[in-house]
């Protein structure tokens, strides 16, 4: 497996940089997409070597731009992606754990589920909640059972996504698409990685809570409407 890694930024100039440099050391194809970035994300970027850049010229959501991200890995003929956020909460090191979990020939989305979470202090509540929340909402609608709906450190086998017709564009595209996954038959695992949270005020975060949690109930009530109108179909 030669998988492509993208990543994608929306205003995280101060951790973009040490990211991208150690992501780098996998020695894979480095996809960073600027979804619409205000703070100088762009120009600290722009100066480093070895990736391929690919902006949006306005903010369009985290999932619009794991799909720019996902069509241009497709382009360079790359069959499976890795993606990871650009706050620096993930170790790029890990993404062979998430490989390693692919066997054989099979085709799967794997989900790098983020270890304790639980009584750390620099955890914030949302995320806490949010993940909870969101993993039961998941099977509610159809998805499957899994521990950690709302990590972004994962493995994507390309063709596969590209053809499920997510329509959340925002943070809710990788709730979605589990959805959409399991639906298709897609399997998807799960294998635990650490997670890194930077103390408060050093942490970049574009989640809002009441925002996020409206699109993400609308996003849901879709979802599960679909899944009773298919159950209940003639």
């Amino acid at each position: 497996m030669q998988p492509a890694v993208i990543i994608p930024v929306y205003n995280h100039g101060r951790q973009i940089g040490a990211v991208i440099h150690r992501t780098l050391q996998l020695g894979l194809p480095v996809f960073v997409v600027d979804d619409g970035s205000t703070d100088g994300t762009a120009e600290s970027i722009a100066a480093i070597d070895g990736i391929r850049i690919l902006h949006h010229s306005a903010n369009k959501g985290k999932g619009a731009a794991l799909l720019t991200g996902f069509a241009a890995a497709r382009e360079e003929g790359c069959d499976y992606a890795i993606t990871l956020d650009g706050d620096g909460q993930h170790n790029p090191e890990d993404a062979i754990q998430l490989q390693n979990a692919v066997s054989g020939g099979e085709r799967c989305i794997v989900i790098g589920r983020r270890e304790g979470m639980d009584g750390r202090k620099n955890v914030p509540w949302t995320s806490r909640f949010g993940r909870k929340f969101s993993n039961f909402w998941v099977w509610a609608a159809g998805g499957p059972w899994v521990e950690d709906s709302q990590s972004g450190f994962r493995l994507y086998p390309v063709p596969e996504v590209l053809e499920l017709a997510v329509q959340a564009r925002r943070y809710q595209f990788e709730v979605e698409i589990l959805v959409k996954a399991r639906q298709r038959g897609i399997k998807i695992k799960e294998v635990p990685v650490p997670v890194i949270y930077q103390p408060k005020g050093e942490r970049v975060s574009h989640f809002r809570p009441w925002l996020d949690f409206h699109r993400n109930s609308a996003v849901f009530s879709r979802l599960i409407f679909a899944r009773i109108f298919r159950i209940f179909r003639p």
